[in-house]
């Protein structure tokens, strides 16, 4: 694949079957540069069933071949595809940083993310794939296998563009599955970069596919081929209501991450200015475009004085591009018009901004989709920039008198993806973390991340109820069959 250049925008292919295949369709959208809306590096396909059905082929077709392979040798592949990963990891770094606007530091330490995914579940390949079951009758052997699916769809968002179609594709190839990835139109060179990748590490041809285009041109039409088995998506809400009614009308499985209106409690007793560092870092960092970003912090009203003085510090303190720079902490949004969204909800607020929300002057931004962090207080449990996932570098502050009026107030929400809760008493904060509705909750940390082995979804609108990575993989991209033996 060539690299981009900007006096020649590329015209970019699908890749299927292990190689580059044109396009059918007359449509194409630009993929944008958000620190530089002059600077497009490639056209995208809007993508076609017919696009979608041939991606679909190449991976039923190689899937008979790839799940008969001991899990040992599929382990193998993907050991050299993190090696491969590896050996492009600041080609691809500089990529991201280009194509989605990712700091370059959040870029190079998701490209080793990535390649932690992919050894992780190398080892998961060769673990214990059933058990013994004791049977009824007497001297037969009753044991269960875990299969593979089939051939499965991933659809996946341009704010990770390496780490989640990683820790979506490793598990299911790792148990034998096939994979057409569908990535954002925002992020389909960092797509196209992974698949290249993939190939050159000796991934068998199908194994793994890159369909280009939109939801409504190739989305829905990948997870209604009666080739797919199963469909993991991470987006909106909207969509991802979309993808599970498809998915259950079809009897396939599905799982769907839809994001979250994350939340930070911070009692009392808690270190403030650690408190502030780290919710400033995750409401800030990447300009808080992350599912997990904080977009919400509860305050004890006794403390709240206080604890803004160091939170308005640490967040003005937050180096503001460009995102070459190592320094730098927060990027563009992902095109002009997430700006203009942030800026309305901003310009609607009902609370007082406490800090941020101006464009940033100066012919390095002047292209860009650039906001300055912005904190609002005063904001009320059921106000929209309390409700609404903005997706954006905003901070709501709300208050409540004791531990339980902030959990009850953090709860108010469709949402209940992460939250955070800083105190000292270690031992009250494991007995009310049960009672907050989130599927991540961190003491005395930051709302963003997880481990890669870690289990990973929400509760509420956040998840349909499945969890990622971790051992909870094998659960969604396998199936159990019981096998019984009898004497003949």
């Amino acid at each position: 694949m060539p690299t981009p250049s900007l006096a020649a925008p590329l015209l970019l292919r699908h890749f299927v079957a292990g190689d580059f295949r044109p396009a059918t369709t007359l449509d194409w959208l630009p993929d944008v540069n958000p620190s530089d809306r002059e600077d497009v590096l490639a056209h995208v396909p809007v993508g076609t069933p017919a696009d979608a059905l041939q991606a679909v082929a190449g991976a039923s077709e190689a899937l008979r071949g790839w799940r008969n392979l001991p899990g040992p040798a599929r382990a193998e592949h993907l050991y050299r595809w993190a090696a491969g990963l590896q050996a492009r990891a600041e080609e691809l770094a500089q990529l991201m940083v280009r194509e989605v606007g990712k700091p370059i530091v959040e870029a190079r330490g998701e490209v080793a993310r990535g390649g932690v995914i992919l050894r992780y579940y190398a080892g998961e390949a060769v673990r214990t794939n059933g058990e013994v079951v004791p049977p009824q009758a007497a001297g037969a052997l009753q044991f269960t296998l875990r299969e593979p699916l089939g051939a499965v769809a991933l659809i996946t968002p341009w704010n990770f563009p390496v780490a989640i179609p990683l820790w979506k594709a490793a598990p299911a190839l790792a148990f034998g599955n096939t994979v057409v990835l569908k990535p954002s139109e925002h992020a389909p060179l960092t797509a196209l970069m992974l698949a290249e990748s993939a190939r050159d590490a000796g991934l068998p041809s199908g194994v793994f596919n890159v369909l280009l285009g939109t939801g409504p041109g190739v989305g829905e039409a990948l997870i209604s081929a009666p080739e797919v088995r199963a469909v993991s998506f991470t987006g909106s809400a909207g969509v991802g209501a979309r993808v599970a009614a498809l998915g259950a009308a079809r009897n396939i499985r599905y799982q769907t991450e839809m994001g979250g209106k994350n939340v930070a409690i911070v009692l009392p007793d808690a270190d403030l200015r650690l408190a502030a560092r780290l919710t400033a870092a995750g409401a800030m960092r990447y300009a808080g475009q992350k599912c997990t970003a904080t977009s919400r912090v509860v305050v004890a009203r006794d403390i709240e004085t206080a604890f803004l003085r160091h939170l308005r510090s640490e967040v003005e303190a937050l180096p503001l591009g460009p995102v070459t720079d190592p320094a730098a902490a927060v990027g563009p949004l992902i095109n002009a018009g997430a700006r203009e969204r942030i800026l309305a909800a901003l310009e609607a607020a009902s609370g007082e901004r406490l800090c941020g929300g101006e464009l940033p002057a100066g012919p390095a931004y002047a292209r860009g989709n650039w906001i300055a962090p912005a904190v609002v207080r005063g904001v009320q449990p059921d106000d929209a920039l309390a409700q609404d996932e903005l997706f954006g570098p905003v901070l709501a502050v709300l208050t409540a008198a004791d531990l339980e009026e902030a959990i009850s107030v953090a709860n108010r929400t469709r949402y209940g993806l992460s939250a955070s809760l800083f105190t000292k008493d270690i031992g009250a904060a494991l007995n009310d973390i049960r009672y907050i509705e989130a599927g991540l909750v961190r003491i005395n940390g930051d709302t963003t991340g997880v481990d890669p082995h870690a289990p990973f979804g929400g509760m509420k609108g956040s998840s349909s109820g499945t969890r990622e990575q971790g051992s909870a993989a094998r659960e969604f991209y396998t199936e159990i069959k019981t096998v019984q033996v009898n004497a003949g």
